[in-house]
């Protein structure tokens, strides 16, 4: 029996788009996992680490090679020092993490002021806390932040507010004017800010802003980001969160009772990613970046309305020129009579009608796959 708490999210539509998907054999352009790997020199690490005796419980905070390598890439990435034993949390995924800092981090009655669309862990780390979401939204067709509906939803309840940039699902990537609008919302309440940027190495039109990095923001952020996107290893659910001692301290008391430690080898092999040569991330980049020219240019010849994504490896787009009512109908007939799995953003929405309108997809996806893909969507046309 689901608790009240959870009782909105015990089944969700993604269980059965995924069921559908399975039972009619389509074409996944739906769940957001590569169909390739990362490099084989990061496998191998994992598999040393295997043969090598790394197969008992590691520290609950995360290995002492993995959280100098997540301090590391952060100084080399900002010029800030980190402090890999007391402000580097090791967690399973960033999705542990998330989940670690609600429940270490806020009282029942709390206020989270969330963006939507989210990311769907979002409301539910609030219901596993007691925290209260208060919702912002993104409007299209550029889903630029609001400082003004940022400020309406402050109150004196008010404890966080929780960013993901690169967006998903609508790729924004939110500019330094946007973040500062944040960073001043926050520092005038004495808010805590949360960052989500799991999808931080899939940037293409601007730079990705570190909201830790602004003035008054490294004592008050909790930067949250994994392995999985950056280097195609979803499975190996290795993440970590960023923090000063005072707010780890939060994180880590969750973490030690939620899954106490994330396996040995995985860790092993996360290093060895986050120790790798720079030049890997602007291929993964450039990758990205053809993959989602490559589907959004397919889209928009068959007749959606498309919005192009500055980050992340997700698409939105617009299905009303088809004429369906909503964007469960649309994707359930993608499914059905297409042979094309999608996913319905409405299930990114707390009340708001403006994702029935909108259809996800995903191009962390070989060629010959979107090319299949594309090829069942020119039918509709």
């Amino acid at each position: 029996m689901v608790s009240q708490r959870l009782q909105p999210f015990g089944s969700t539509i993604f269980t059965e788009i995924s069921a559908l998907s399975r039972e009619h054999g389509a074409t996944d352009l739906g769940q957001g996992y590569p169909t390739f790997e990362g490099p084989e020199s990061v496998k191998q690490a994992a598999i040393d680490g295997l043969r090598n005796g790394w197969n008992q419980y590691p520290p609950s905070m995360g290995t002492a090679e993995l959280r100098s390598a997540v301090a590391d890439r952060w100084q080399a990435d900002t010029g800030v020092t980190v402090d890999p034993d007391r402000e580097v949390t090791v967690t399973s995924g960033a999705t542990e993490a998330l989940a670690a800092t609600f429940i270490g981090t806020f009282d029942p009655g709390d206020e989270v002021i969330l963006i939507e669309p989210y990311y769907d862990a979002y409301p539910v780390g609030c219901a596993l806390s007691g925290a209260v979401p208060r919702f912002v939204t993104l409007h299209a067709p550029d889903f630029r932040l609001d400082p003004e509906a940022l400020e309406s939803a402050v109150s004196s309840r008010t404890r966080a507010i929780l960013i993901n940039t690169p967006h998903n699902p609508t790729g924004r990537v939110f500019d330094r004017a946007e973040l500062e609008a944040v960073a001043d919302l926050c520092r005038r309440h004495d808010l805590v800010a949360i960052t989500d940027e799991v999808y931080e190495r899939m940037v293409y039109v601007s730079d990705h802003i570190r909201l830790a990095t602004l003035d008054g923001m490294a004592e008050r952020t909790i930067t949250i980001s994994s392995i999985g996107k950056s280097f195609s290893f979803t499975g190996w659910k290795t993440g970590w969160a960023i923090a000063v001692p005072e707010l780890t301290a939060g994180i880590r008391a969750a973490h030690q009772f939620l899954t106490f430690t994330v396996p040995n080898a995985m860790q092993y092999g996360s290093a060895a990613a986050l120790r790798i040569d720079d030049s890997y991330y602007g291929e993964l980049t450039d990758l990205y970046r053809a993959k989602r020219d490559r589907l959004v240019e397919g889209l928009r010849r068959i007749g959606l309305e498309v919005y192009e994504p500055q980050g992340t490896y997700f698409v939105l787009a617009d299905h009303r020129p088809f004429g369906f009512e909503d964007d469960v109908s649309f994707v359930h007939h993608l499914i059905t009579e297409v042979g094309v799995a999608a996913i319905p953003p409405s299930a990114f929405y707390s009340i708001s009608d403006e994702g029935k309108r909108l259809v996800r997809f995903a191009f962390c996806k070989d060629d010959p796959v979107i090319d299949e893909a594309l090829e069942k969507l020119a039918e509709m046309g």
